[in-house]
């Protein structure tokens, strides 16, 4: 159990439940720790020793709503355990089944209690709880286990403590009330208890040796899982690779400490290869594609090997996908276009084994929408097929459009979304097709906004901003409007000069003398004289650049070629 998570559990319920779901909050919080147990779970911030709260009850009336509310979201995220309220209504809840979900999808190995409230197990269950890990359950009826020994089950299961120690406990007290009916049957239960005492503690302490060692293990996998999670991401938003790196090192360190790697659960060996992913994204950022290389090929022999073990497990199907795409890549920027092609077309075989697995799932039309789009890169580089191009492109933005429509607001499907447009319009232009190409660019503009509008410091929503504009600005340049197209790379220079002068990464330079170089083009194409001064302002800035980073002067030659064409 994470004790820096504030809530001890997240209690999920529906309304007609709320009474019971009242009095299991307040019970929890009521409810002391045997003392001589107190110190083997450890509170809560701010929480005294020996209590199990805080529990989190309360949500707003989400009758109207589209989604879960974003405070019901956050004390999901930050509880350690899930109760669910079970009964014929709460299987029937839209919203029982969303807070299942999320939680499920944040806290994978968190423990799942179920309190059976009112009705019969099979139509008291809700559907989210019939697969994967069975929860562990407490039947509250009287026909069950009891009110008594349920709720003993719920505190067992939220602090980690075996079973047998707190109904020991709740013995105790019922010895002493006996206690005054007869010495005679109190000195006997003293006996029992006293041995059964004895024996508890020698189990007790091998258990806690083992379960000691457990935590340690999962404590250390859930860091690795939240630097793999959010704090990438949250560094990927303010551009600090640098310090990605370091995290990906930290992570790394874990795995190198356990020895024997083909002693590790299958989770773990996933869990390592993406770090290994991460970790050549990184050195392709930093354009070190042989080190990138190296990283995508161990994950890819450890994810081939999961999934021969499990080759119908979604998880496993998934993690192979992600392999299959990095060497892709990687391949990719290699210029090698036959093993590009092959890992790419294994890529979209693997994410259709997804769909088979999970159909209509998010995860698999995201899958499949990254592989069509791969294939359109492939088939747009050089012109090489642009109607079948084309048609991996508009497969690729249905896919993905429909995944956001059972999401609505994820901001990486968005963001994907509006990736996939942008080529989408890359596709158009080569066709010759530029009303599609503006509707696309347009279409893609419209999501990036949005994004800015949720996260107007996220500096990679602000870079793809300005891939957008460059974009439109080519479109304007073909239909004979190149004074718009000056209007708008001028602005884009403006704003990005100086943080690109200030920057070291490869990605900024060449966003920046793309913006300059087309913007020269555009004020030859006005009949603008300006056009030799920022023409000479790219030359110099090139030069600069190749002396910053002389592993990339064959993008800069491709980039003058791409500008020219």
């Amino acid at each position: 159990m994470d004790s820096a998570r504030p809530f001890r559990a997240f209690v999920s319920y529906c309304h007609a439940d709320k009474t019971f779901a009242a009095w299991l909050q307040r019970k929890l919080e009521a409810y002391r720790l045997p003392k001589r147990l107190t110190d083997k779970v450890a509170p809560l911030p701010g929480q005294a020793p020996g209590r199990i709260g805080p529990i989190f009850r309360d949500r707003e009336d989400l009758s109207a709503a589209t989604d879960l509310s974003a405070a019901v979201r956050e004390a999901i995220a930050a509880s350690s355990a899930l109760v669910v309220v079970a009964s014929p209504d709460a299987a029937k809840s839209h919203w029982v089944a969303r807070e299942i979900a999320l939680f499920r999808e944040l806290h994978p190995e968190a423990p799942v209690l179920v309190a059976l409230a009112r009705g019969e197990p099979a139509e008291a269950m809700p559907e989210a709880l019939r697969t994967g890990p069975e929860p562990l359950a407490a039947d509250f009826r009287k026909q069950g286990d009891g009110k008594r020994l349920a709720f003993l089950k719920i505190v067992a299961g939220l602090s980690g403590l075996p079973l047998d120690a707190l109904v020991q406990r709740d013995a105790q007290r019922q010895m002493r009330r006996v206690t005054a009916v007869t010495v005679g049957t109190s000195v006997l239960v003293l006996i029992m208890a006293l041995l059964l005492v004895l024996a508890l503690r020698a189990q007790d302490e091998a258990e806690r040796q083992r379960a000691e060692a457990e935590h340690q293990r999962a404590e250390a996998e859930g860091l690795v899982e939240y630097m793999l999670t959010d704090l990438r991401e949250r560094l990927r938003g303010v551009g600090r690779i640098d310090v990605m790196a370091a995290v990906n090192d930290r992570a790394m360190d874990h795995y190198s400490k356990q020895g024997d790697l083909t002693r590790l659960p299958d989770e773990s060996l996933e869990r390592r290869a993406r770090i290994l992913h991460a970790m050549g994204e990184d050195e392709e950022k930093r354009g070190d594609l042989d080190k990138a290389l190296a990283q995508f090929n161990e994950a890819h022999r450890t994810t081939a090997a999961i999934l021969a073990r499990h080759p119908k497990d979604g998880d496993a199907i998934f993690a192979h996908a992600q392999s299959e795409f990095w060497v892709g890549y990687a391949a990719w920027r290699k210029d090698d276009r036959a093993t590009t092609v092959q890992h790419w077309q294994n890529y979209l075989e693997q994410a259709r084994a997804l769909a088979a697995v999970e159909p209509g799932s998010v995860r698999s039309l995201m899958e499949q929408g990254y592989a069509r789009g791969n294939l359109c890169d492939v088939d747009h580089r050089d012109q090489r097929d642009l109607r079948r191009a084309a048609g991996h492109c508009a497969e690729a933005v249905r896919l993905q459009a429909a995944a956001l429509a059972k999401t609505p607001g994820d901001r990486k499907i968005m963001q994907d979304l509006a990736n996939r447009h942008g080529w989408m319009a890359r596709v158009h232009v080569a066709q010759r097709d530029f009303a599609g190409a503006l509707d696309s660019r347009m279409s893609e503009i419209r999501i990036l906004e949005r994004l800015a509008a949720l996260d107007p410091k996220n500096a990679e929503y602000a870079m793809r901003r300005r891939w957008a504009d460059i974009g439109m600005s080519r479109i304007l340049i073909e239909l004979g409007r190149a004074p718009e197209a000056v209007a708008l790379l001028e602005r884009n220079w403006l704003g990005f000069e100086p943080q690109m002068m200030r920057s070291a990464s490869n990605q900024s330079w060449e966003t920046g003398l793309r913006i300059l170089l087309l913007l020269a083009k555009a004020q030859q194409s006005a009949g603008m004289p300006a056009h030799r001064a920022t023409q000479a302002r790219a030359d110099m800035l090139i030069k600069r650049y190749v002396a910053m980073f002389p592993n990339r002067t064959k993008q800069i030659r491709e980039l003058r070629t791409d500008i020219q064409r």
